[in-house]
């Protein structure tokens, strides 16, 4: 593992900027370190790309669906040692990453077979009609076509299905869209053995030099540059609310916006009714507990915020999702990032909109609101 920047060809560490990842579970930095990309990395891989992409509309569609097909068993080919460091990155467990590579295999050969299909192009030819009346009708046709290279930002809770080589890269690239990912710095490492099975398979499928390249460094460095860079043409994120607003804003302001395809943070409100609370509030405790903790309660799908009517059934509800929650086993958070913001969500703090308290924050996923109590809980 070298550390470097995958531009195109070439393995680049022309800045002065380093960092390391950081295992989760031991508590410790990681080797080795690894460079941040420089300004002029990020055009250098946004020029290539932008040349990429010229020769790719001239390659027929068997080469890409090869070229991800080509992915797919160089991920697989990298056998344990993908797994391992992902794991020292992430700490998520060898069971839950040798899932996660499986799904994203699947991914890169479901668009290769899409490709070799064709049918996502949605051509239409609508035939003239020269002598129609009062007006002749135009031969008109249409199909969709690759909108140019893209960013795609890897987010931090799957290190291999959205990132690197993940459902956005495999689109994009399955589209003829050369891919330019910034790597999450929680796991670069876990980035680099995923960028480096691309660029073999690149090389084995005979693509053009800047058809993937793979940036290291902070977002709003690197990916606000990415994303203002006028050859790139499109951005995908799955991350927080914050990240992909500031992207956002970055590519509105552009002479020519550009799309941003982002998946972002969401409280995930969850409303009881009273019957429901009446019939089965332990059942639906459990559900909720297993919904909150699933993955250390860092899946974007867990509920953040419930809301129900206080009541004597409201109260059996929350002593019974109390008693479960405290039942559950710690767990290793992702990154640093996450814990910390963990530990700034558990303390008390001010609503100012309502002028409640927060007086118990041992629900520590999210926030419990009785309708029509004092107090939230």
């Amino acid at each position: 593992m070298h550390g470097r920047n995958l531009i195109g060809n070439e393995r680049s560490a022309l800045g002065a900027e380093t960092f390391r990842a950081w295992s989760p579970a031991a508590a410790a930095p990681l080797d080795p370190e690894f460079h941040q990309a420089t300004p002029g990395e990020v055009d250098r891989a946004a020029d290539l790309a932008q040349e990429a992409f010229r020769a790719l509309r001239r390659r027929p569609p068997e080469h890409l669906a090869d070229f991800l097909d080509r992915i797919a068993g160089e991920i697989l080919g990298a056998g344990d040692a993908l797994l391992e460091r992902a794991d020292a990155e992430t700490a998520l467990g060898r069971e839950r990453l040798a899932s996660e590579r499986g799904r994203t295999v699947h991914q890169l050969r479901l668009f290769a077979g899409l490709v070799r299909e064709g049918s996502w192009v949605d051509a239409r030819i609508d035939r003239a009609i020269p002598d129609r009346k009062p007006v002749p009708k135009p031969d008109l046709r249409r199909m969709l076509v690759p909108l140019g290279p893209v960013t795609v930002f890897c987010a931090s809770n799957f290190p291999l299905a959205f990132s690197v080589a993940g459902g956005d890269t495999a689109s994009a690239l399955a589209a003829g869209c050369p891919v330019i990912v910034k790597a999450h710095s929680a796991h670069p490492g876990t980035a680099e053995i995923v960028g480096e099975a691309v660029l073999r398979a690149a090389a084995a499928s005979g693509m053009p030099e800047g058809v993937f390249s793979l940036l290291h460094g902070p977002g709003p460095v690197v990916g606000r540059r990415l994303v203002s860079h006028p050859a790139v043409r499109a951005a995908a994120l799955t991350g927080s609310l914050r990240a992909g607003r500031a992207l956002f804003e970055a590519a509105a302001a552009r002479p020519a916006p550009i799309p941003v395809y982002a998946e972002m943070g969401s409280l995930n409100p969850v409303v009881l009714l009273p019957g429901a609370l009446r019939e089965r509030a332990e059942r639906i405790a459990e559900g909720l507990r297993a919904s909150a903790t699933l993955g250390a309660g860092q899946f974007c799908t867990k509920p953040g915020l419930v809301l129900g009517l206080a009541g004597a059934d409201w109260e059996r509800f929350v002593g019974e999702f109390r008693r479960q929650m405290e039942n559950v086993p710690p767990a290793s958070l992702l990154h640093r990032g996450i814990f910390q913001g963990f530990q700034e969500g558990i303390n008390p703090f001010l609503l100012p909109e309502t002028n409640l308290v927060i007086e118990e924050v041992q629900v520590f996923f999210g926030v419990f609101v009785p309708v029509g109590g004092s107090s939230l809980r």
